[in-house]
Formats: C-alpha cells, sequence, structure tokens
C-alpha cells in the first residue's frame, strides 16, 4: 500500500520544488529533472519514503550535464538522469527499466540526429524558394508592365499602333509585320503627360490629345481599295500651343525600317537618301552648294517596305535627313524670317502616312492622275518632237559672245553634221541687252527677222529664255515701278512702297515680278506676245531662280504659303497664254508640255554621277517629262590661283560658237563621250559644245552611232510611255525596284535605270573605267553590247564595257531560249 501510493505521489504533471518554482516538464519511470539531479544530496528535499531494504549506491549512470543551452539537451530532459531517488523504480537490479529506457531514448534521439544532419539541405530549399519568390515577383511586375505599355500601345486605327506617354508609333503591313517606326513630337519633354482634348477642342472622325500649353495632336484616318489592294492613310496634325513649342516627327531611317526615296536634290544627291545627309533647314529651293536643297521638290517621301510620307502646302516645312549622327528623316514645323515669314499664328505640323502591299502599288495609288486631261494635239506633239529632237543651247557667259552672226554659225555646224535632226535652238538671257527689256538687242541682232527665217527655213526653232527679274538698267524697270508690278520691300508703313532689289546670275541689281498683282501678268504677256509676232519665236524657257533668289525682305501684294508658290503661280499663268518648253525649278508639276530641266552642273565626274540619282528623284516625286543639262555639263569650273581657296572658284562658260575657242576649254574628251552615252537615252538631248568641236574624229563618230541608236531604239520606247505618263503620272526614266519592288538588290541601285519597263541602261561615269558590275532584275535581257542573252536576277561581275561602247539590256519574253 505504501509503495503504491508513494508511486503516484512521484509522477504528477506538475510538481514544486523546495525553492518555490514551479516546473512543467513531463516525465515517467520515476526520473526527475536535470536541475533536480544535479542538487547535491544534503539539499534534497525531504520525502517521507520508506527505508529502503538494503543501502544501495547511486545509480551506475553518469551524471550528464546540466547546461540547458542546447535544444537537444532541453528536449531530452525527460531522458534518463541521474536520480538519488531510492524508489524501486530507480534500482539498479531493475534491468529491464534500464533497457527499456535505452531503447526509448535510442528512439527518441535517432529522428533528431537526422533532422540535425539535413540541416545544410534545408538552407539550399530555402534559397531556391527565395529565388523563386523573386522570380515570380519579377515577372509578374514585368508581366504588368508589359500589359500596361500594350494598353497604353493602343490600336486606335486598323495596322497602327500608338503609345502616347511615349509618343511612339508603329505601322504594320496586312501581314502584321512592322513596316515603319516613327518618334511623334520628339521636342516636347517626356515627363509632360497626355490629356484627352476638351469637348470643345474636338474634331468629327478624329482622335485628339494634348499637352498641356504645349501641342495638341489629331489623329485620323482613311481607307480605299483598288481591285484587291487596301491603301491606308494616316493624317498626323499637330497644333502648337506656346510659341516655344517645335513640332518635330521623325521616322527611323535604317536599312531594317526600309530605304526612303524623294523630297528633291540634295548635295551629294544621295540615293535612297538615307546615304546622304541633310541639316534641318526650311524646304524651299536653292542652289546646292550653297544651300541644303535644289531647285525641284516636291515634299513626298516613299519607302522601300511601302509607306509614303506627304505633307500639306500650308505647313511651314523644315526637313532633316540623318542630321546629328541618328538614322531618322524628320519634318518639323517652324515659321522664320524668310521663307515662312508670311504664316500667322502659331505653327502646325499636317501630312499624311499612306501604307500598302508594296511601294510601286502605293506609289502608283499615290501619283497624281488626269492631271493634262484635255491636252491639245499641238501640246502632245510639242512633247514628242522634244523628245525625237534635240535641244540645242547656245549660253555663253558673256553677252557680248551671244550675237546674230554666231546663232547663224552655230545652226550652220548642226546641218553640216548631217546625222542630227534640228530641233529647239535655245537662247540664254543675253539676247537682250539688259535683263527684262523682253526684245532683241538691236546693236548685236541688227537683222533678227531675216536671220530667223532663215533658221526657220533650216528647220531649226526658236526658244528664248525670260526671267521674272527686271534689272534697273533695264528700259522696263521704271514703269514697273510707276505700275507697282514688282515685289516691295516689306515695311509697316503702307503709303511707302519701295521696290525690293535683289540680283539673279549675271544680274547685279534687279527687281522681281509681283505675279500677285493683277496686272502683271497680262502686262508680261503683252512683252511675249511682241516677241512672238515680230520675230516668230516658236516658244520660252522659264528661268525662274530659286527661293533664295527672291528679295530678302519681300512683301507681294498677295501673301504667299512660301517662296516657291511664286513658281507654280508664274507657271500657270503664262501656259495658258504661250508655249514654255522648259523651266529651271518647280515645287508642282506644271502642265504638259513643259519639261522641268535638272540642276546645272560643272563639267566633272562627279557632277555625271550624280544625274542618275537626280532624274531618278524628280520621277519619284512627280515629274515625269524632265530635261538634264548640255552634254558635258553648264560650264567648266577654273581652278582656284595659288594660295586662293575653294571659296574663290570661278566659272567659265564655254563660248558658244566661238570657232576660235582652243580645245583646252573644251570638256575632256572621255568625259563628253560617257555623258553623251548616258544623254542618248534620257528624255531630252540637249546640246551645248558640239561633237565637232573635236579634233577627233572618235568623238564624231561617236555621236553618230549614238544618235542612230537613239533613233532606232530610244525614241520609239519614251513615244510609247507618254501616254502612261499623261495619264498615271508614270515617270519615264525609272529605278529598277519599279521593275520588281520585292528585289532587294534593286533598291540601293543607283547608276543603272530604266527606259519604261524594257530596256535598262548602265552606263559608265567614271574616268579610265572599262568595265563596272551590272545588276539584272528578273527575266530574261538580251544584251545590247554582244546581243547575248543574259538571265536576270543576278549580278554581272567585271562586265567589259569599251570607252565607244554602253551596257544596256533589252527585256525580252521570260520563255526565251538561249
Amino acid at each position: 500500500m505504501c509503495f503504491l501510493r508513494l508511486e503516484v505521489e512521484l509522477t504528477p504533471e506538475s510538481t514544486r520544488r523546495h525553492d518555490g518554482y514551479e516546473t512543467s516538464d513531463t516525465f515517467s519511470d520515476g526520473a526527475v529533472s536535470d536541475a533536480e539531479s544535479s542538487t547535491p544530496d544534503s539539499e534534497a528535499p525531504k520525502m517521507s519514503l520508506a527505508p529502503a531494504r538494503n543501502a544501495r549506491k547511486k545509480s551506475i549512470l553518469p551524471k550528464r550535464s546540466t547546461s540547458l543551452a542546447d535544444d537537444d539537451d532541453q528536449d531530452s530532459r525527460s531522458d534518463l538522469t541521474d536520480n538519488t531517488d531510492p524508489s524501486p523504480g530507480n534500482s539498479i537490479s531493475s534491468v529491464n527499466s534500464i533497457s527499456s529506457l535505452l531503447k526509448e531514448k535510442l528512439m527518441m534521439s535517432l529522428p533528431k540526429a537526422l533532422k540535425r544532419r539535413k540541416k545544410p539541405k534545408e538552407y539550399k530549399l530555402r534559397a531556391f524558394v527565395a529565388f523563386l519568390f523573386l522570380a515570380i515577383v519579377g515577372l509578374v511586375g514585368f508581366a504588368h508592365v508589359f500589359y500596361h505599355q500594350q494598353v497604353l500601345q493602343r490600336a486606335y486605327f486598323e495596322k497602327i499602333r500608338f503609345n502616347k506617354e511615349d509618343r511612339i508609333v508603329k505601322l504594320y503591313n496586312k501581314e502584321g509585320v512592322e513596316i515603319a517606326m516613327g518618334y511623334l513630337g520628339v521636342n516636347l519633354p517626356q515627363t509632360d503627360r497626355v490629356f484627352p482634348c476638351l469637348h470643345k477642342n474636338n474634331r468629327p472622325g478624329k482622335l485628339c490629345l494634348e499637352w498641356m500649353h504645349k501641342a495638341r495632336l489629331y489623329l485620323s484616318y482613311k481607307e480605299e481599295q483598288e481591285g484587291d489592294t487596301q491603301f491606308r492613310c494616316y493624317t498626323f496634325t499637330w497644333q502648337s500651343l506656346h510659341p516655344d513649342t517645335l513640332l518635330t516627327d521623325c521616322y527611323e531611317n535604317r536599312e531594317q525600317h526600309g530605304h526612303w526615296y524623294g523630297g528633291g536634290r540634295t548635295l551629294g544627291m544621295a540615293w535612297p537618301v538615307e546615304l546622304g545627309s541633310v541639316e534641318m533647314s526650311a524646304f524651299v529651293t536653292g542652289h546646292i552648294g550653297r544651300h541644303r536643297w535644289g531647285s525641284v521638290l516636291r515634299r513626298y517621301f516613299l519607302n522601300s517596305r511601302g509607306v509614303a510620307i506627304s505633307v500639306d502646302p500650308e505647313t511651314p516645312l523644315y526637313v532633316s535627313i540623318n542630321a546629328k549622327d541618328e538614322d531618322k528623316l524628320c519634318l518639323q514645323a517652324r515659321h522664320d524670317k524668310f521663307a515662312y515669314v508670311t504664316h500667322e499664328g502659331l505653327p502646325r505640323l499636317n501630312y499624311s502616312v499612306c501604307t500598302s502591299r508594296n511601294m510601286k502599288m502605293l506609289h502608283s495609288f499615290l501619283s497624281e492622275k488626269s492631271l493634262w486631261d484635255g491636252i491639245k494635239e499641238d501640246e502632245e506633239n510639242l512633247i514628242v518632237s522634244l523628245m525625237s529632237e534635240p535641244v540645242w543651247q547656245i549660253a555663253p557667259k558673256a553677252k557680248e559672245q551671244l550675237n546674230e552672226t554666231i546663232v547663224v554659225s552655230y545652226t550652220e555646224n548642226v546641218n553640216t553634221l548631217g546625222f542630227v535632226r534640228q530641233g529647239h535652238v535655245l537662247l540664254n538671257e543675253h539676247w537682250q541687252k539688259f535683263v527684262g527689256d523682253f526684245t532683241l538687242d538691236e546693236s548685236r541682232f541688227p537683222t533678227m527677222n531675216e536671220t530667223l527665217d532663215i533658221i526657220h527655213r533650216r528647220g531649226f526653232k526658236i526658244a528664248l529664255a525670260v526671267q521674272p527679274f527686271i534689272s534697273t538698267e533695264s528700259k522696263n524697270f521704271a514703269e514697273a515701278v510707276e505700275k507697282e508690278l514688282l515685289i516691295n520691300e516689306r515695311n509697316d508703313e503702307q503709303l511707302r512702297k519701295v521696290p525690293a532689289l535683289t540680283r539673279y546670275k549675271s544680274v547685279k541689281s534687279a527687281g522681281m515680278l509681283d505675279v500677285t498683282h493683277n496686272e502683271t501678268i497680262p502686262w508680261l504677256c503683252e512683252k511675249l506676245k511682241a516677241l512672238v509676232d515680230g520675230y516668230k519665236i516658236d516658244s520660252f524657257y522659264l528661268d525662274m531662280g530659286t527661293a533664295y533668289d527672291m528679295p530678302q525682305f519681300y512683301q507681294l501684294k498677295n501673301n504667299l504659303t512660301n517662296p516657291d508658290h511664286y513658281k507654280s503661280i508664274l507657271i500657270s499663268q503664262l501656259h495658258h497664254k504661250h508655249q514654255v518648253i522648259g523651266v529651271s525649278g518647280a515645287v508642282h508639276r506644271p502642265p504638259a508640255p513643259t519639261f522641268v530641266s535638272l540642276p546645272t552642273l560643272s563639267s566633272s565626274w562627279e557632277s555625271l554621277q550624280v544625274i542618275i540619282p537626280t532624274i531618278l528623284t524628280y520621277g519619284i516625286i512627280g515629274y515625269p517629262f524632265l530635261m538634264p543639262g548640255p552634254v558635258g555639263g553648264d560650264y567648266i569650273p577654273e581652278p582656284p590661283s595659288r594660295g586662293e581657296g575653294n571659296s574663290n572658284v570661278t566659272f567659265h562658260g564655254f563660248g558658244i560658237g566661238d570657232q576660235k575657242s582652243p580645245e583646252a576649254h573644251l570638256p575632256n574628251k572621255e568625259l563628253y563621250i560617257r555623258w553623251l552615252q548616258l544623254a542618248t537615252f534620257l528624255p531630252v538631248i540637249r546640246y551645248s559644245v558640239l561633237p565637232s568641236h573635236y579634233s577627233d574624229s572618235q568623238v564624231l563618230k561617236q555621236a553618230e552611232t549614238l544618235t542612230s541608236l537613239r533613233r532606232q531604239t530610244v525614241n520609239p520606247k519614251l513615244q510609247a510611255l507618254v501616254k502612261e505618263a499623261l495619264n498615271d503620272g508614270t515617270p519615264l526614266i525609272r529605278p529598277l525596284w519599279m521593275q520588281d519592288p520585292f528585289d532587294t538588290h534593286c533598291h540601293t541601285v543607283k547608276d543603272e535605270f530604266m527606259v519604261g519597263h524594257e530596256l535598262l541602261v548602265a552606263p559608265i561615269l567614271k574616268a579610265n573605267t572599262h568595265e563596272r558590275e551590272v545588276y539584272l532584275p528578273a527575266g530574261v535581257w538580251l544584251d545590247g553590247i554582244d546581243a547575248s542573252h543574259r538571265k536576270g536576277s543576278r549580278w554581272l561581275h567585271n562586265y567589259k564595257v569599251p570607252v565607244d561602247k554602253i551596257a544596256f539590256f533589252i527585256k525580252v519574253p521570260d520563255n526565251t531560249r538561249f
């Protein structure tokens, strides 16, 4: 009974120690806590225990450490311990109890040991879980940003995406492939927020976005269908809201975004345009070398990936190409003090971007069509005449060198050649005593009536170059001032109308006719009519200069959108009154049969190399009827004197008709032959220096051979293309990509061209060169030199071209056997 009662008292869930602290350790088999087991016997609590049967030693098990710092020791406080308790449960004779305790100890310690050994793997697992967590967070964040960007980059219209925050626009073709990328409002601060426009600023059918107090953008979309081809056009209209805001949009100009063509001639004349560089400058006509752009322009750019940009004529346009080492074509609207001085309010940048399956179809769709409906039979005959008969340009530098005797002598020399047709004789501005007289100088042309009768009987037609400039020495200057026919200086005094003076070519001081005055054109037409009636003049050539030839501070009776608008008014007004065969510059296509001249070129190999890129560019921007300059160039540059810089280079004319001129003053003989070979395939062949001026019979023989080639091969093809050009605006001289727009090799060839779609020409354009690389588009081609057949879609390397030959190839049916 005593033993049973004692056992119950020694195994409670909670016992109180002698020092008053409680322990909550759970134990069994009579075991005590570590703290108690380490207490000296003398300090053991007094307990009323039954006396033992024999005096026994303490447990034979070694004492355990009293440290409680180790977790494992903490966990095993219920394991075997020293116990001074003399109860039978801890007796040494209780072997079975000890073995069971040992077994229990092992069972409890083994999982803990294994757990301790696996702890390094726990760190790896935790690191992997942490990495996985960070990766998931990163992916979620990226997905959020990407989704946010996709939401911002909205497809406001079909096949276009626009991110209004970054102002990046992307255009896609029918297959969803990106074909163009633009950066809109590049000068707006990136931190500025964009907002929807207020209701009062919205326009029907247009998306409106606004950058507060900076600019407002309107986007619209139009789609048209021709056959099975879709054409999409997107219109971007920027409105400046602050004078300091520069409205500038840029489009990628790198190869992965296609090649750009168009605009007009630039310094160096790159083809495609991304190969050149033009600083941001006013898009108005100028003189190459002194200004950024040439004398023939149009606000139109075409991309090889089927994208075209057309800028509204009312936009005060500035353009740059690859400026500041950036491969971009940039458009900017900006008012200035010269080109766009008449614009009021804040600038607007308005342009359209159109897309289609390929650039050939897109260009055909955008070309001005049927502009010449109702063309008269005699006008069409004049076009054919200019193509089949040469233009004989008599243009000495000094007016004393142009007289009646020289004109007669020159026409006699032409007839002496015997193998050429007569054509038009073109006299430069020196046919009058002073520019603006509009009458022949009687001192140099005393019997011009009889002379012109003789020239007409020889089969020639006479054309005179006229200008809208009136020299201050001219007899008509005072009359023009009195009738207020001249452009005035810009000033605030409305009653003080002073003619604004300028200079042009050899004229040091001249006024300029105000074509916006209602009385100016009738006055000019009356002067020209007197020439026609008095001397039987057949036609006129308008030499109008460029925008920079206008007076600096010009003021017309009616404002023009830009100085080049002047040309369009003058051409259209005179066309209805007199026959105009050519113009020196243009920004809009003149009515038929007027041809547009290529710019003035010096007699050099560099000039010869820019003819093809220039004529291809002019054809693409809408001028199919082109008149190249004279064979050999317009003038021979005189090298600067020793010690002088290039800025002092002077130029001398050829002295046309001056039989005393030594051959040293003629163009280089090889250059003249290569130039003549190229001119043979162009729409109009113009002569200034005659082949007979050279003492070498090789030049004369080459001219005769090429004249026969032009008459038999070139003229029929050119004449067959006239109606197509009149109806569809298709150029006569075409780049290779118009033969095959999907052939990427055709996109960058700048020294070959097509006459229509059947004749390919690859001239030699460098000195002492007798071979070249020739690329043939797809198809079968007849070699014009050796009459062999050649397969296309490949390069002809080191193709031999003797000095008396020009490489040309005629397209034959694809099933031709050879």
